[in-house]
Parts: structure tokens; sequence; C-alpha cells
């Protein structure tokens, strides 16, 4: 069979550094394309055990519980090293295996530029996955068969922390879905701010403040006005985008 004729099973991967970044980054996109009918693949590399608050085992309950209620029906941890993100030959082929294996139309990551480094990395490790998961020569395999190769050119990243080094190329209206959103990100009880959560003895942290909710908020209201719309959030595009027709554009 030619690589040509195998066909993607998963329409859109978000890919995070961890658990509740994609909830946290575009938690609305995520729920709209689900709600839309289609396949979204949740790809968390490592299990946030450095974090302040919380445990791997309770985040990884807290990132099953946020998948649900965004309508997602897989999400898959690679379990890399939390603090120590890199594009290693082990962690390009790990990665390269998840791409092979989905096939995603179109994948969503961390902008290069941010304040964590984590985020930096996996943005870098993804442009560079995704390339080489399109080279004949890199040999991967899945329950013992050999992958065949794989690559899109839809690339977009998501806004966190830092705002973009240059206007955002797009932005995706969330009104109807911005509730669903929150729902998610609140399933992150031991990381944000949710009223009566039984660990508020923990140490504090910025997400975990209730004026960090309030941000998160703002910023997708302020997008959402951008656009003529209640709330929205904003991406970039790696690659330049392209539209058949301008019908495209018409609503």
């Amino acid at each position: 069979m030619s690589v040509e004729t195998i066909m993607p099973i998963c329409d859109a991967m978000v890919i995070g550094a961890h658990p509740d970044d994609a909830e946290l980054c575009c938690g609305g996109t995520i729920a709209k394309l689900t709600k839309e009918g289609k396949n979204v693949v949740l790809v968390d590399l490592t299990r946030g055990e450095m974090g302040t608050r919380g445990n791997p085992e309770l985040r990884a309950q807290e990132a099953k519980l946020a998948a649900e209620i965004l309508g997602v029906k897989e999400r898959v941890n690679l379990s890399m090293r939390d603090g120590y993100i890199n594009d290693s030959p082990e962690a390009l082929i790990e990665l390269i295996t998840v791409i092979r294996k989905y096939r995603p139309k179109m994948i969503i990551t961390h902008p290069h530029f941010e304040r964590h480094p984590d985020h930096e990395a996996s943005h870098k490790l993804v442009r560079n996955a995704l390339f080489k998961s399109g080279l004949a020569k890199i040999h991967t395999e899945e329950n013992g068969v050999a992958q065949n190769t794989f690559r899109t050119r839809k690339i977009y990243c998501f806004m966190q922390s830092y705002q973009f080094d240059r206007k955002p190329d797009f932005y995706v209206d969330i009104s109807d879905v911005h509730d669903i959103k929150l729902d998610a990100v609140k399933a992150f009880s031991s990381q944000v701010f949710v009223p009566g959560y039984e660990g508020v003895e923990e140490k504090p942290t910025r997400l975990s403040s209730p004026e960090f909710m309030e941000e998160l908020i703002a910023r997708s209201r302020y997008f959402g006005g951008v656009i003529g719309t209640s709330y929205a959030e904003a991406f970039l595009s790696v690659e330049p985008l392209g539209l058949n027709s301008l019908s495209r554009l018409i609503d």
C-alpha cells in the first residue's frame, strides 16, 4: 500500500508539554472541533511531575476528566521528563511514532517563544519530529509493524504566557463553547483556582490564584472583541496559509 493511499485517522492533534497546557491555551478550539464531529487527539509530553502543586497520578485523573469534558476520546502521555524536554533521538522517535500512528491533518502546539523552557523545547521537538516523520529512512514501528511516513504542513501555535512576537494569523470564535473550556480548565483543580478544592493548603502559584482565571477569561474576551464575537482564541501558522477559494471566508 502506498503512503498516499493511507488516510489520516485524526483531524487534529494538540501537543502540549504538560497536562493542562492544551486546555488553558486552546480548550475552546478543541471543544469546537469535537462539537463539529472532528476527531481530536491530545498528546501530553510529560506527566507534569515537576509542578509545584498536585502529583502525576492526580494530574492524570484530571487530564482524563478534562478530555471527557472537551469531547476528546483519546489522550496520550509520552512520560518524557518534566523540565527537561529536548529533541534527543529517543524523544524524536517516540513522537514520530505517535504522529505516524494518528496521521493528523493538523497539529496545534506551543509557539517558539515562551516563558517556560519546556514550552519552547516542545515547539522545537514537534517541528523536528514532524519533518522527520516524513523521511522514509527513519524507521519506526507500532506493535512490531513498520509504520509509513507521514507529514502535514498545517502546523498552528496557540498563545500561552507571552504575547506572540507578531500579530496572530487567525482567531477562532469560541463563544458557544467558552463555558466548556472553563469547565475543562477547572478539571485541573490541583493547578488552577477552584473554590473548595481540598488541596488549598498547597503552596500557591500564579495559576492557582483567582486572578489567573480572570486573566484567562479576559484574554478570550479581548480576542473575541478583535473579531466581533464574545470570546476567541488566537493562533500563529508556522506555514503560509492558503485558500483554494475566497468562498471559504464567507460565513
